[in-house]
């Protein structure tokens, strides 16, 4: 089990690499705030009940969330002038007199998942819906989103992706789109193929209105990423047009009951950087639906599985299971960075 200390460190770490050094450098103080914090905030990281690090429950990003939050609001003079100074040496103390001047600010944003919805995980799904479209006859799919946050990842066929060649027209035939997607790509992009999305649809255990909710979307973003904020802007934005539609409820239990409803065309199960928020039981069901349903797959009405999660290595593995009739298919697609700077397309199928 990770330590609270070993979560903050591995939080720091990631942080760094991700390109947010103001977020590191509020980890590593309040490693030391906490440490010493014999207040109810301190109590209750120091004695977390389930997996604080980055791969589990991510406590850090919790508190990042909250302090980012009273920042965005303007509730905490003190702090925000020390994120606009990049930290600096008034960062300990700032941060100390907003987690004991706005305790029961933090406690709530501790008890809630961070959900980022990060609009550039949907490079990756673009890529991997080329690939698929690539694959089979029949083009047209429902998406079906687990874990989908505020939905505006389900609007993906909408964004732009940009590949060695230039940007590309979006999935739903747009070249003018907002939501312009530029990752560095290692190895050849995915040649772009149409697929055509007649429904979208997800589920999460929180959803969040992208209209009434943006403070709460800001908030997680890091507070010195200025592409990221622009992005999740131009994400928002564009889900006032088109609003997505993300259901409250369980996720194995929703997945259950979409894949027992009769399929009209292909349906493509996704989800990025959530798994790991999901009980073993819910996985577990997850995938047994997946198979029962693509048991009754055919070349007509396939079923598809892209999921893009951390396994421990250098950003997240992509992978793609397909049931089109006879035995399933899948791909190692390759890699991508959590926040979709980079994707690594290397596919290959799994034998």
């Amino acid at each position: 089990m990770t330590t609270w200390q070993d979560a903050f460190a591995l939080q720091t770490q990631a942080c760094r690499m991700l390109g947010s050094g103001l977020t590191a450098r509020v980890c590593e103080a309040l490693t030391r705030i906490i440490a010493a914090d014999t207040g109810p905030v301190g109590q209750r990281v120091k004695t977390w009940p389930g997996d604080p690090g980055p791969g589990g429950d991510s406590v850090p990003l919790r508190l990042c969330g909250g302090l980012h939050a009273l920042v965005l609001s303007d509730q905490a003079p003190g702090l925000v002038k020390a994120y606009n100074a990049g930290g600096g040496m008034h960062l300990d103390q700032e941060i100390r007199t907003a987690i004991q001047s706005h305790a029961r600010h933090i406690l709530d944003w501790l008890e809630l998942a961070p959900q980022t919805n990060e609009v550039a995980r949907s490079g990756p799904l673009i890529a991997a819906a080329w690939f698929l479209a690539g694959q089979l006859p029949e083009r047209r799919f429902d998406l079906l989103e687990l874990g989908a946050s505020a939905g505006l990842n389900l609007n993906f066929p909408h964004y732009s992706l940009a590949t060695q060649d230039g940007f590309q027209p979006t999935l739903s035939g747009d070249s003018g789109a907002e939501v312009r997607l530029v990752p560095r790509w290692q190895g050849q992009a995915p040649r772009p193929h149409p697929l055509q999305v007649v429904a979208a649809r997800g589920v999460d255990l929180n959803p969040l209105d992208p209209d009434r909710e943006v403070f709460r979307l800001m908030a997680y973003v890091w507070a010195d990423q200025r592409d990221r904020l622009g992005r999740l802007r131009a994400a928002l934005a564009l889900a006032r047009a088109i609003p997505p539609r993300v259901d409250q409820g369980d996720a194995a239990e929703w997945l259950a009951a979409r894949l027992a409803e009769p399929a009209e065309h292909g349906r493509l199960v996704y989800h990025t950087i959530a798994a790991q928020y999901f009980p073993d039981e819910t996985r577990e069901q997850i995938g047994q639906s997946l198979q029962e349903a693509g048991a009754r797959a055919d070349a007509t009405r396939p079923l598809a599985h892209v999921s893009m999660e951390a396994d421990g290595r250098d950003g997240a593995a992509l992978d793609l299971r397909l049931w089109a009739g006879g035995a399933m298919r899948r791909w190692r697609l390759g890699r991508a960075d959590f926040h979709g700077r980079w994707i690594d397309w290397q596919p290959e199928e799994a034998s």
